[in-house]
């Protein structure tokens, strides 16, 4: 396969950031695949193959996601994606979320992502045509308990998303928020729920799978959603409609 597209993917060692990349590298991107653990970046690497690299780093530190864009430029010539997918969070009552805290969660879910985003505009999207960025956030519309300071950087993310839209649609560029709703990785396990009693909740009746996303995250960088800028897709098998999701 000839692969004439480059993307970026954030956090692609595992879950949805893998899933992700392993549908653009089949669609026809060349990838580079970051995150701050090298085994499981490598592990995306392996089941890619040919046209993906990895970059291991925190992209929390400029450096780290300056080196990354030169990294994709160096490598294929091209930045035609970027998906800000790495995050993170603990979870705690609001009450206790100590000012430390709350700037390392906005940090990784909102400085990084806005710095990425706006190296990777700057660096080749105004100047070369466009592309499409893709942020993966939580639910704008639904409360998470637990999750404040995670929920208001992600807010944020897609606040900046919806206003870049509108400056940046000049030059072709088409940003997008995607909101994953309770999906089977190993972050959400990590958190101690019941999958079947959350599954319980879903309209669908099940937890979505890593895959899903990374599908809809692959349906949005692709031709045919070139004309989808400025909004947030929920995939959340219908919970976000539910009183009590």
């Amino acid at each position: 396969m000839v692969r004439e597209r480059a993307a970026i993917v954030t956090g692609g060692g595992t879950g949805i950031g893998r899933a992700a990349a392993l549908a653009l590298h089949r669609d026809g991107f060349n990838i580079v695949v970051a995150g701050r653990r090298p085994d499981p970046l490598e592990g995306t690497r392996e089941l890619a193959g040919e046209g993906c690299v990895v970059h291991p780093g925190d992209i929390r530190e400029p450096d780290v996601a300056e080196a990354l864009v030169e990294r994709c430029l160096s490598e294929f010539g091209r930045i035609d994606c970027l998906v800000n997918n790495a995050g993170g969070q603990f979870v705690a009552p609001a009450e206790d979320i100590t000012p430390n805290g709350w700037r390392a969660v906005r940090r990784l879910n909102l400085d990084a992502p806005w710095h990425l985003t706006q190296l990777v505009a700057k660096r080749w999207m105004i100047e070369n045509g466009g592309g499409r960025i893709i942020s993966v956030v939580l639910c704008p519309r639904r409360g998470i308990e637990g999750m404040a300071h995670s929920s208001a950087a992600r807010a944020g993310m897609t606040a900046l998303t919806n206003t870049l839209s509108l400056e940046w649609g000049r030059y072709g560029i088409g940003l997008v928020c995607v909101a994953p709703g309770w999906i089977d990785t190993e972050g959400v396990r990590g958190y101690g729920e019941d999958l079947h009693e959350v599954a319980d909740r879903v309209p669908m009746k099940r937890i979505g799978t890593a895959e899903e996303v990374g599908e809809v995250i692959a349906f949005l960088a692709s031709p045919g959603a070139a004309y989808v800028s400025g909004t947030t897709i929920v995939v959340d098998g219908g919970l976000e409609n539910t009183v009590a999701g």
